[in-house]
């Protein structure tokens, strides 16, 4: 994609007429007053473009963000969240520094999915206090300040605020399906601060007054002896700064072609940006999926746009400022209330939904988690728990079955001593994993043999082991070992052995010292063994094949061939 300065020029505007309403309500829903929304897009929105990973990212208040900073402010006051921005800012650049951006690739789409719908459903509950004209009642949870509202409005009901919020969402959402391209949420807003001056709705409150620019920086909300209680909500503010912004990262490369953001440089903007936003009252920011997405709809080529988007915000705090604080909070809870509700993508809800039963359990989780608790230990329980049933599927390929030793017996041999080996010798075939979430359950048949004297177990086929795995695979030879039966293992991988020699099992897999590469190799140590033994007579054919082996299971043996 060629640079292009002048649809830059017109995306930046593009984007930073959709974002002044959002940035002003992010502003006023943190806690912190809509100049602090303000200062973070103007601050933020411009140092994260010059020193972010992503030519397209737009960054600046959102959401999300705005989730984690109430129960901050209801804690520590502005002064913490300002503190917490900071120390968030530091902890981005170290793990930029730490090259921990490649990993968010790991993070399972319904954990997303689920994040984005909790999102969508505290941002829009959040709004219920402007929505209903009433004072945002105490607390940190979501649910119990939106029934604290919903109690109070029915005492005494503010139909003109309802009637603004509902409004100006109905605009935004049914505009959008008419004219794409048209930034209702900016008409909607005006329309509504024009008719509430022009009726004199007093029921309706507007923000009120904000400053003419931006305060100079300042440290001056700094308390060295709170950063201790303030590590735990940096921690998690910088995780969302993180996940978010990383993830619209990739939503823009997916919209484009040519761009490919470098994920540890996205971190390192952000965390500048974190770092100075604080220091104008800002709040903390992180890269904004919406605005993003417009900016490269409207066909933003490089950082010009974002950088014309702080641009022109900038100039809004300049120049308009008196005019920007006649603007209800009714109308501005319309525009994240239909925010919320197109950030819900039910196409990819259903998808999910119907992938398979455990996507469903971890999308539901994750955002009922996101609704009940918070964003970051909505993700990491979503985590946890995609990682768990993931464990389990893998483990559940784990099977150990017994086969037919016929075609690995050695073909000199009479009927008769083919006869005995059969009746004296058993081989199991293991297959997929062998580790702590499976073992058990694989090697459970293992221990019930009873009729046999050797037992070969067929290694060539197991995927991976771990510490658990080769214990349990020793207790279960050592009770075979204790029975008078002895076990020998075929195929086994260099990294198998490693593993198996660390607890002390592969001792126990051999014969007089010798491993076995492949079965009929093995099949003639146990011959050997059962000759010892008195079970066979002396052998009348060439010297026992059973040669010490450190490599794995012999290509040109048919039977491990065949597999």
């Amino acid at each position: 994609m060629g640079r292009n300065p002048r649809r830059d020029l017109l995306a930046g505007l593009t984007v930073a007429v959709v974002a002044l309403p959002l940035a002003l309500g992010f502003g006023v829903s943190s806690g912190l007053g809509a100049e602090a929304g303000l200062a973070t897009a103007v601050v933020a929105g411009a140092l994260a473009a010059l020193f972010g990973g992503s030519h397209l990212q737009v960054s600046g208040p959102t959401g999300a963000m705005t989730v984690v900073l109430m129960p901050i402010v209801a804690q520590h006051g502005p002064g913490g969240v300002l503190t917490v921005g900071l120390m968030a800012g530091a902890l981005l650049i170290g793990l930029a520094l730490l090259r921990a951006g490649r990993y968010t690739r790991y993070i399972p789409a319904p954990v997303v999915e689920g994040f984005t719908l909790g999102i969508a459903c505290v941002i829009g509950l959040q709004q219920v206090p402007n929505a209903l004209g009433v004072p945002v009642p105490e607390g940190d949870r979501v649910l119990v300040v939106t029934w604290r509202a919903v109690e109070e409005f029915t005492h005494a009901p503010n139909w003109t605020a309802l009637a603004l919020t509902l409004a100006v969402a109905a605009v935004m959402l049914l505009g959008a399906r008419w004219r794409p391209t048209v930034p209702f949420s900016v008409v909607a807003v005006a329309a509504a601060t024009l008719a509430a001056q022009f009726f004199g709705l007093d029921a309706a409150p507007p923000i009120g007054d904000l400053p003419s620019g931006l305060p100079a920086p300042s440290l001056a909300f700094l308390d060295v002896s709170a950063l201790g209680s303030l590590l735990a909500p940096a921690v998690a503010v910088a995780a969302l700064a993180a996940l978010e912004s990383l993830l619209s990262a990739a939503v823009a490369d997916g919209m484009t072609t040519g761009q490919k953001h470098d994920p540890d440089k996205e971190l390192f903007g952000q965390g500048v940006a974190n770092l100075a936003a604080p220091l104008f009252g800002g709040i903390p920011a992180t890269a904004a999926i919406a605005r993003t997405a417009v900016n490269v709809r409207t066909g933003a080529t490089s950082r010009l746009a974002a950088l014309t988007h702080a641009a022109v915000l900038a100039v809004v705090v300049l120049a308009a400022a008196p005019l920007v604080s006649h603007i209800p909070l009714a109308a501005l809870a319309g525009v994240l209330l239909a925010t919320a509700i197109r950030m819900v993508e039910i196409g990819a809800l259903r998808a999910m939904a119907r992938a398979t039963r455990s996507d469903a359990v971890v999308l539901a989780l994750t955002a009922l988690a996101t609704l009940a608790l918070d964003v970051v230990q909505a993700v990491v329980i979503g985590l946890v728990v995609a990682g768990a049933l993931a464990l389990r599927a893998v483990a559940a390929q784990a099977r150990m079955e017994r086969i037919d030793l016929k075609a690995d017996l050695p073909g000199e041999h009479g009927e008769e001593e083919r006869a005995l080996l059969a009746e004296h010798i058993v081989a199991y075939r293991i297959d997929g994993p062998l580790f702590f979430a499976g073992a058990h359950r694989s090697l459970l048949e293992l221990s019930e043999v009873a009729d046999a004297r050797v037992v070969i177990l067929r290694m060539s086929r197991v995927t991976t082991m771990d510490a658990t795995g080769a214990l349990v695979l020793k207790d279960a030879v050592r009770e075979l070992n204790r029975r008078g039966i002895v076990v020998l293992a075929s195929g086994t991988r260099p990294d198998q052995r490693r593993t198996l020699a660390s607890v002390g099992a592969l001792d126990l897999l051999r014969f007089e010292g010798q491993e076995y590469a492949t079965t009929p190799h093995a099949v003639a140590g146990a011959r050997a063994h059962l000759h010892k033994a008195g079970l066979l007579p002396a052998p009348s054919g060439p010297a026992d094949p059973s040669a010490p082996s450190d490599g794995p299971a012999d290509p040109a043996d048919p039977v491990e061939a065949s597999r």
